[in-house]
């Protein structure tokens, strides 16, 4: 059965099964450190309120049954344990349903965690993990082959991805149209990173030509995924090299990254030991087995499923009204992808103040967010693959979703009570675990300072107020 083994992939085997169970790892973490004070039962939305209003139509979730914040912590911890096995390589070793068991329970525990997440679970890459996820689990362990049937199911994954991102942006805005996205994205994007304020200030027509370059990549390049090596290959490279494009230029979670590791599924051994030699010992070690019977008829169910869930994505990406980030079933399998269908053209702030004045009229103070743009002169840090979570809904926040507004009035409450698991969230309480006696929200217009500004303050941004958000708040005028 050589159609079965794809011997020249054990490279892209190793990259797909560590790569995916890292990301798992850092995605428990974030639950293990966010998800109580974001979602538990005295959290901003409580998960236990959500279940009872949705029901059923919650997905499938652990929690359905019972849900208690020491359960969320056991989960992480389930989730960061299993992660760290397959990262350092203990379920490869065995027969080929140790790993499918592993990646499994790591599947239907994040499953549970997204399926109860609301707002602050509510991005594409969530689902695109838990798709990593289910393939990764049918690549088998060093007793056999990478199925290539698996491996085609990742860089049809991928290519959803990638195409998906292309079509959304030509339908989307004229900006990418006309090739001038990049004057407004690295100043406006969710997350700027470090070195955004570099990139804002490349010149004009170097953008143009990076916009140009990112419809190249996403709408011809991944039809070669499917083509010989070593075009394959060829495809998969400029696709990661792409990514770190982007990992260096903003803060996107784990999205980069976890499109860095499907690429590799293009990837065959013998272009990889092309490119760098000092691997050729190690990858003519592979084992060439098909396997037993049963993990042959296993892969070809899967391979059926996913071809069956084929066919909504690709209709998606045929319409004129394609959708963005898109799930046709509770269990977050052959979704639709794509990102940055439109491209904000200002950037605005919320800032959420407290002052210690019984008056409410001097000594405001900011409360300063963990990622997102704060004090002007603080420079951000670089902070993917993990994923903030409250700070990325502050940004949607500022873009004015109406939906956003109950948790952000739960959150005034909560710095009001100086509750420590809230604060624990923020980089800086500016009352140091003190209750204020006010707080308050304001909307500020953000722009990147110029070189001369910059030059001169030291400040990376320069604000100005919009308006207000909310009026000043005491905690007996809050409620929940």
């Amino acid at each position: 059965m050589e159609w079965f083994a794809a011997g020249n992939y054990d490279a892209a085997r190793f990259v797909l099964q560590r790569g995916i169970a890292a990301l798992y790892l850092i995605a428990f973490v974030a639950v293990l450190r966010q998800f109580v004070p974001l979602l538990g039962s005295y959290g901003l939305l409580p998960v236990p309120d959500f279940l009872e209003r949705a029901g059923s139509r919650a997905g499938p979730t652990l929690f359905r049954w019972r849900y208690s914040d020491r359960m969320v912590v056991a989960t992480a911890w389930a989730g960061i344990a299993g992660s760290f096995a397959l990262v350092v390589g203990l379920p490869q070793q065995g027969p080929p349903w140790v790993p499918l068991v592993t990646f499994a329970l790591l599947y239907l525990l994040y499953l549970s965690v997204v399926n109860v997440g609301q707002v602050f679970y509510g991005f594409g890459w969530e689902s695109l993990l838990l798709e990593a996820g289910f393939l990764a689990a049918f690549l088998g362990s060093n007793d056999v082959a990478p199925p290539l049937l698996v491996l085609l199911a990742f860089r049809w994954l991928l290519f959803r991805v990638e195409f998906g991102a292309g079509m959304i942006k030509m339908r989307g805005d004229r900006a990418w149209r006309d090739l001038t996205a990049l004057y407004y994205h690295h100043e406006t994007q969710p997350m700027p990173g470090p070195l955004s304020w570099f990139f804002h200030h490349l010149p004009r027509p170097f953008h143009r030509a990076e916009v140009a370059a990112n419809h190249a990549v996403q709408l011809v390049v991944p039809f070669a995924l499917f083509l010989p090596q070593p075009i394959a290959s060829i495809a998969a490279g400029l696709m990661i090299l792409t990514q770190l494009w982007l990992v260096a230029s903003g803060n996107f979670a784990w999205l980069n990254w976890l499109t860095i590791v499907l690429a590799f599924s293009a990837v065959g051994d013998d272009q990889l030991v092309a490119l760098v030699p000092a691997l050729g010992p190690v990858l003519d070690d592979g084992s060439q087995a098909t396997g037993d019977l049963w993990w042959v008829i296993l892969v070809g169910v899967m391979a059926a499923v996913t071809v069956v869930l084929a066919v909504r994505p690709a209709l998606n990406l045929m319409s004129a009204n394609q959708a963005m980030n898109a799930s046709y079933n509770r269990w977050h399998l052959g979704g639709a992808y794509g990102a940055f269908g439109s491209i904000t053209r200002r950037r605005e702030e919320v800032v959420v103040e407290g002052t210690s004045d019984p008056d409410g009229r001097t000594g405001w103070q900011e409360y300063v967010f963990r990622g997102k743009p704060g004090p002007v002169d603080r420079w951000l840090r670089q902070v993917a693959p993990y994923h903030l979570r409250l700070d990325w809904g502050m940004w949607f926040l500022a873009l004015g979703s109406g939906a956003q507004h109950r948790w952000f009035t739960v959150l005034l409450r909560r710095l009001l009570e100086a509750d420590p698991r809230t604060l624990r969230l923020l980089a800086l309480d500016p009352f140091e675990g003190r209750r204020p006696c006010w707080v308050r929200a304001r909307v500020f217009r953000y722009r990147y300072s110029t070189w001369h500004e910059w030059r001169a303050s030291g400040h990376w941004w320069v604000r100005t107020v919009s308006g207000d958000l909310a009026a000043p708040l005491t905690l007996t005028a809050t409620g929940e």
